[in-house]
Formats: C-alpha cells, sequence, structure tokens
C-alpha cells in the first residue's frame, strides 16, 4: 500500500486508514456496527497485513468502548502503528463535557491515552468547530498538548472553509502547532468539499482524511434505480449522513460505478474508492466495515487504479453545477488562477 505525507508535516500515513466507528456497539453506534474484540482484532490484522498504518477513532465512538477495544487489540504493536482520535462532541451530562475549551481538551487526552492504553497520540483531531470557545484558547491547548509529548500532531475535522483558514492563520499569528490534516467528507454523491476545503488545503498544504467514503453504503452497488435492496438495509429517505438531496442523480453514479466495476471485475466500492485515491488533495480514505468480507473488499482498493476514460465517466456524472462566485471566477478571470483554484475550476475552463 501507498503512503502520502500528511499535509506539510513530515509524516507519512497509509493510503487507507482502518475507521473504528463500528467498534464497541454502544447506544446509537449500535446501528453502525458492533465488532467485540475478538472481531476488532480479526480486522485489525486484516488491515495490518494489507499495509494499513493508520487507525482512526473518537472519545465519543461508543461511549468510548471503541477507543478501549482499540487500545486492547493494537497492544503489542502500538510502536508499528498510527493512532488518530478526536474530541469536542459532548461525552456526558455535565456543562464542560463537550466543546474545544482548554479543560475539555486536557481532560479528553488524558482519557483517551487510558483507554487506547498508550502514552501518545499521533493525530488529534477537533470533530467539530466550537464557535463559543475563543480559537487562541483551542490552539493553545493544543500546542500545550504536543509540546508536551501526549500528542504528535493536530487536525481538524468537519470544518468550513472560513472556520479552517481562520484556525491556520490564527496559529501561524501565535506561533501555534498548526492543522495538518483536516477529516471531511467527500464522495462522489457529495462532492460538496471541492468547492473551499480541497482548494484550500492544496494551497495551505493541509492533509485530506475522508470519512465514510462510500457514503455510509449508498456507493456500494447495492442501492439501485428499480432493485429491491437487501433485507435490513436502510431506505435512501432514512439518510442522514450524508442526506441523499437528488435520489435520481445517485442512480446514475451507481449505474456507472457499477458498469464499469463489471468491466474490471471488481466491486463497486472499490471503483469508488479508487475515483477519490486519484483526487487532488486526497491523503487517506478512512474506511470502516460491518464484516471481515467488506473490509477485505475496500482494502483491495489501494491497488486499484483507474483509466483516464473510467474517471472521466465518473467525473461527469456526479458533476455538480458551479456555484458563486466559481462560476463568475471561470467565466472572467481564468487568466489567472493557481493550482488550488484550477483543482475546481479547471475542468470548466473550456466549457
Amino acid at each position: 500500500m501507498d503512503h502520502r505525507r500528511l499535509g506539510r508535516s513530515g509524516l507519512r500515513v497509509s493510503t487507507l486508514t482502518m475507521g473504528t466507528m463500528t467498534f464497541g456497539g454502544a447506544g446509537a453506534f449500535a446501528a453502525v456496527g458492533s465488532a467485540g474484540v475478538d472481531q476488532a482484532r480479526r480486522q485489525v490484522d486484516l488491515a495490518l497485513d494489507a499495509g494499513v498504518t493508520l487507525f482512526d477513532t473518537a472519545d465519543m465512538y461508543s461511549d468510548g468502548l471503541s477507543e478501549e477495544i482499540t487500545g486492547e487489540v493494537l497492544e503489542g504493536r502500538r510502536d508499528d502503528v498510527l493512532i488518530a482520535t478526536k474530541a469536542r462532541m459532548l461525552v456526558g451530562p455535565g456543562a464542560n463535557d463537550g466543546g474545544a475549551s482548554r479543560h475539555h481538551l486536557v481532560r479528553s487526552v488524558e482519557r483517551s491515552l487510558r483507554r487506547l492504553r498508550t502514552d501518545h497520540i499521533d493525530l488529534y483531531q477537533i470533530h467539530e468547530w466550537d464557535g463559543q470557545t475563543p480559537l487562541e484558547e483551542t490552539l493553545e491547548a493544543l500546542d500545550t498538548l504536543v509540546r508536551s509529548g501526549k500528542v504528535r500532531y493536530v487536525g481538524a475535522s468537519n470544518y468550513t472553509g472560513w472556520q479552517l483558514m481562520k484556525a491556520l492563520a490564527t496559529a501561524d499569528a501565535h506561533g501555534y502547532q498548526r492543522y495538518v490534516s483536516q477529516q471531511i467528507h467527500y464522495t462522489l454523491q457529495a462532492r460538496d468539499a471541492e468547492d473551499e476545503l480541497v482548494p484550500l488545503s492544496l494551497d495551505q498544504e493541509v492533509g485530506v482524511l475522508v470519512w465514510s467514503p462510500l457514503a455510509g453504503g449508498l456507493l456500494s452497488g447495492k442501492y439501485r434505480r428499480g432493485v429491491d435492496a437487501p433485507a435490513g438495509s436502510r431506505h435512501l429517505g432514512e439518510w442522514s449522513e450524508p442526506p441523499v438531496h437528488d435520489q435520481e442523480k445517485l442512480y446514475d453514479v451507481v449505474d456507472v460505478l457499477v458498469d464499469v466495476a463489471q468491466a474490471r471485475g471488481v466491486s463497486a466500492a472499490q471503483v469508488a474508492l479508487a475515483w477519490l485515491l486519484g483526487r487532488p488533495g486526497v491523503t487517506s480514505l478512512v474506511i470502516g466495515a460491518r464484516t471481515e468480507e467488506q473490509l477485505s473488499d475496500n482494502l483491495a482498493a489501494a491497488d486499484l487504479v483507474l483509466a483516464p476514460e473510467e474517471r472521466q465517466r465518473l467525473d461527469d456524472v456526479s458533476a455538480v453545477p458551479l456555484r458563486y462566485p466559481h462560476w463568475h471566477q471561470a467565466a472572467t478571470a481564468g487568466d489567472r488562477l493557481s493550482p488550488a483554484d484550477l483543482s475546481l475550476l479547471g475542468p470548466h475552463l473550456d466549457a
């Protein structure tokens, strides 16, 4: 498996990251997966054998049980892997049991370290923007955690473009540790990130980790026009992450995915993942699976390289209209565009 540099850091991570949201199955996370220690260990073994070096979790997944299981199954081989986790979401009933305050982050790190059975976290990510905590407080706390040795690198997740740029500028102004990555949702079904987040990443050298790269299973090939989904599957109207705004367009995308996959003798899921791995700015895809068969199939995507004509078909069927001011830039300012600008506007300049 290839490894790519994470942002402007010197750290290299595998192009596929193993997500552990399916570990534990406590509370609402039972709907995502409920792998216990034995099943999680088998999945981790498969990932390691395939060359995965980064494992991603969060303190809120199954009320901390995901971190506990991750720590247990990685014990004894911790030095050979990288562990990423997150904090910010509510993890208790107290007034300070959420957010990105210094109090909450320092306490959350200590709790995560104990659950993960480690003395440091390789990538510590702020799970969501906190609009009520001064940004300087959050970044100073993260800087202190890095300098203490408890955290190696820091990242963001689910920020807007302006929020991420503000955080990077604030870190630069104060000499704090800079976010080396952002973890975002980005798929053939939802290409919103291409408007601001991907160009920003290219311009500022921020790594991109993609969560739910199969859109929660929407791009697995089992949800097709006129075909009954397997028993137990969700209906399209039940999706909130990601929401399905245009069901017919989704079916069109899946039709092309399946067509390309059948011609190559691979799964639709592998094609969807391979498309993402070839997009500008993308560093690694965070994959997770309910079963070992699904995981093995997803892992095989690391070796799939799509032909230019296959990529073009997928680009065309999933394309969305340019939003303002991008359509105006493409029409009037095509003479002075940066590589970051061209990641979005390039295909539209000849249109």
